[in-house]
């Protein structure tokens, strides 16, 4: 078997291997209502990576995530009491647009799609700072609870918001696989230059993958805001490196074109691990984020195509 084939499952390996090893350290960890919870937990971070996925796939990353998940608590709470239930569909088509903007920038002003959505991401930083006067908000409980309390329930011992979260990994999947649109993505993040010259509409393909990614951030905001019961401008800040992480090490490469949201469904449960594994041994979160900043160049290393990029600057 060719190193390239067993590449394909390192993921799923690497995730047995850490189940294994904390199981080791605390035997409490490996019951299923354990896993099922820490699979709850993630959902956020998990949405999050989702959409950037889309953005991944194309072989372009969107840096804008957390600030639309950010804006998102803000807007989400200011808008509970005016729209209730509908405030849901105000933030998401919000997110959508913010992501459309970053892809109409990357596609049209032909601004590579690191420093177009690290723009946007600012702007919606902005934003979520204005809305919010840069304080904290708060959310009425009973409207949320009204409103979005069914994400925060359970059904037979499984977390609602985990349902949510494998509901939009389908949809997600749908797209990738049972869609037009899925296939030519997957033809730009293969090779973009051979898809243009097929005769696709490349770059109308480009600009829906950012606009999902951005939709799914604000759906991952509006999460954050019903679980924590308000908003801030940073209420998701530090989530935007273990989402890219669990892309990556879910085996969907920075020049795109193979993996997919499936992939990262392992990728954000070996972050789950990890991060668990951390708790227990007392790690700080400053000590977090730099293993993951380690984790996410080996991963960049291990799984980039070379071929695409002869030349790194």
């Amino acid at each position: 078997m060719t190193l390239d084939r067993l590449k394909q499952h390192f993921p799923w390996v690497t995730l047995v291997v850490l189940i294994l090893i904390v199981g080791a350290m605390d035997p409490n960890f490996l019951r299923p209502q354990n896993l099922v919870e820490l699979a709850g937990d993630i959902a956020p971070l998990f949405i999050m990576a989702l959409g950037m996925t889309l953005a991944i796939y194309i072989g372009g990353i969107d840096l804008s995530a957390q600030s639309v998940a950010n804006m998102t608590t803000v807007l989400a709470t200011i808008t509970l009491p005016l729209f209730g239930v509908f405030s849901a569909l105000v933030v998401i088509a919000v997110g959508f647009l913010f992501g459309a903007v970053s892809g109409l920038v990357t596609t049209r002003l032909k601004v590579p799609s690191f420093i177009a959505t690290l723009a946007v991401g600012g702007i919606a930083l902005s934003v979520g700072q204005f809305a919010s006067g840069q304080r904290a908000l708060y959310m009425d409980a009973g409207q949320r609870d009204r409103a979005f309390g069914w994400m925060l329930g359970s059904t037979a011992g499984i977390p609602h918001e985990l349902v949510l979260s494998l509901v939009l990994l389908a949809f997600a999947w749908f797209i990738q696989n049972r869609m037009k649109a899925g296939r030519i993505l997957k033809a730009v993040g293969a090779g973009e230059l051979a898809a243009v010259a097929s005769g696709l509409r490349v770059d109308r393909y480009k600009i829906l993958a950012f606009a999902l990614s951005g939709m799914f951030a604000a759906i991952a905001g509006l999460l954050f805001s019903v679980k924590l019961s308000g908003g801030s401008p940073t209420l998701a800040e530090g989530f935007l490196l273990p989402a890219i992480v669990a892309v990556l090490v879910g085996g969907t490469p920075l020049t795109g074109g193979v993996g997919g949201v499936l992939n990262t469904l392992i990728g954000a449960m070996i972050v789950a691990v990890v991060r668990a594994s951390m708790l227990y041994l007392d790690i700080p979160a400053t000590s977090q984020q730099i293993f993951f900043g380690i984790v996410l160049i080996v991963a960049i290393a291990l799984t980039i195509d070379r071929s695409k990029m002869r030349i790194v600057k």
